[in-house]
């Protein structure tokens, strides 16, 4: 009887230990080099660019493509890495992978849907304190840099934090105070913690689907929309010429516009004198032991698209994020992140701007408020980023978590958005058991 039960141990035991190899991707030092695309297909996909719209537009298996191969259709700039590389260690979770949720085809382990065609997407990686503890890449391989869109939006506002920690901005001042080409325009008298927050009272959402909306016209002249003759030449031309209509007092409500954030970036330039890439390669990845460089894509002049072109390996924006948190040590001699800074986005927000605009059921939902450029601040002291075709950045700095994903639109009416609430779920299982299991 003993020995019977001795196997089925030692079978338990092996079966946990191949289903973690199983999910667990090959390590940068051991792995083979394997091209993600053969010389057909890059010719392919070339051709299957959109002739009268711009490149995004297209959906599905195109669109991933697209997404981690941006380098070749699109001129970039760089943002630069420096010394030696900080490795993160891994030690895989079993409980993460195995997680069970509920999906249209009935349960399925977190990593089995993830690899399913019920999701989209393309990679997800997890740390715990500075530790890799989940790592896939279902539709991509590890070594490439896929665009992360809106995630790109915390950047700028992060080295504002930075500068203002520096006594070099004050966030309640006026944006002209700073930008003198602001003088007299749309933007002019709104305080820079306004556009921060989203909060500009300005008429110009991110609005893709009307080609005379004001942000379509925007993206015109920075690249990031398809371009028509009449379009200004470049986004600075565009903010200081353009008359936007108000729409709401400054500071009352929330207003997505990737617009704002540019306006953000417009502003570093000002503070630094350099590039906005420039001032994230200085401040940030110069320090954190990157694996690689990033970039950003530039379609236009040079000009980056701060708003939503940041491309990177995820494990480098894995290491981005734990400046957040306890572990930043990991991968910085500095903290560059103060605990003052963190304390802001935890508990600086104002929740009306959300409230305001009367989501249904926000009420009861655990937000409690958007703030510097992060959608959501949630109860439990996650915080997230999200980008426009199922991409996102969460950090939880109390339980010294990040994680990142990637991914693309299966079609036009696909958001592509679950991955964030499954992975919440995940994480607050997982964790909740945990919390409660030290407190006990």
């Amino acid at each position: 009887m003993k020995t019977k039960r001795y196997r089925l141990l030692i079978i338990i035991f092996f079966s946990v230990i191949g289903f973690c190899k199983a999910t667990e991707e090959p390590n940068s030092k051991t792995a083979v080099f394997e091209s993600a695309s053969t010389v057909e297909k890059v010719k392919n996909q070339f051709n299957q660019l959109p002739k009268n719209d711009i490149w995004w537009t297209k959906n599905g298996q195109d669109m991933a493509w697209n997404f981690t191969n941006l380098h070749r259709l699109f001129p970039t700039v760089n943002v630069y890495r420096n010394g030696p590389v900080r490795e993160l260690k891994k030690e895989l979770s079993h409980e993460i992978a195995s997680y069970k949720i509920n999906t249209p085809k009935g349960q399925m382990s977190f990593y089995d849907y993830l690899h399913s065609d019920e999701s989209t997407a393309m990679g997800v990686v997890i740390s715990h304190q500075g530790k890799i503890i989940f790592e896939t890449y279902p539709r991509m391989k590890e070594y490439e840099k896929a665009i992360y869109w809106s995630v790109a939006k915390i950047l700028p506002a992060t080295l504002i934090r930075i500068y203002e920690e520096r006594g070099l901005i004050d966030v309640t001042h006026p944006i002209e105070d700073y930008i003198s080409d602001l003088n007299g325009t749309s933007f002019a008298g709104i305080s820079i913690r306004n556009i921060l927050d989203m909060a500009t009272g300005l008429n110009c959402s991110d609005d893709y689907q009307s080609k005379e909306s004001c942000y379509y016209l925007y993206s015109m002249t920075i690249g990031d929309g398809y371009r028509t003759e009449s379009a200004l030449d470049n986004p600075y031309d565009f903010v200081r010429e353009t008359i936007i209509e108000r729409e709401t007092e400054a500071g009352t409500k929330y207003s997505y516009s990737g617009l704002n954030t540019f306006v953000l970036a417009w502003l570093v330039e000002e503070i630094t004198n350099m590039p906005f890439q420039d001032a994230v390669s200085k401040e940030i990845w110069y320090h954190i032991g990157a694996e690689a460089d990033a970039s950003f894509l530039a379609p236009r002049n040079g000009i980056a698209v701060m708003h939503g072109g940041f491309m990177a390996k995820m494990r480098d924006l894995i290491r981005f994020g734990m400046l957040f948190t306890p572990s930043y040590g990991l991968v910085s001699d500095k903290k560059i992140i103060s605990d003052a800074h963190i304390d802001l986005i935890l508990n600086g927000g104002n929740p009306k701007l959300l409230q305001n605009l009367n989501i249904p059921g926000f009420e009861e939902s655990d937000i409690k408020h958007n703030i510097y450029q992060w959608d959501q601040v949630y109860d439990n002291d996650d915080f997230f980023k999200g980008g426009w075709a199922g991409q996102g950045l969460l950090i939880n700095p109390t339980r010294d978590i990040v994680a990142v994903f990637t991914g693309y639109k299966r079609n036009e009416a696909h958001h592509a958005l679950e991955v964030r609430k499954i992975l919440r779920e995940v994480l607050n299982s997982i964790f909740d058991k945990k919390d409660q299991q030290t407190s006990n």
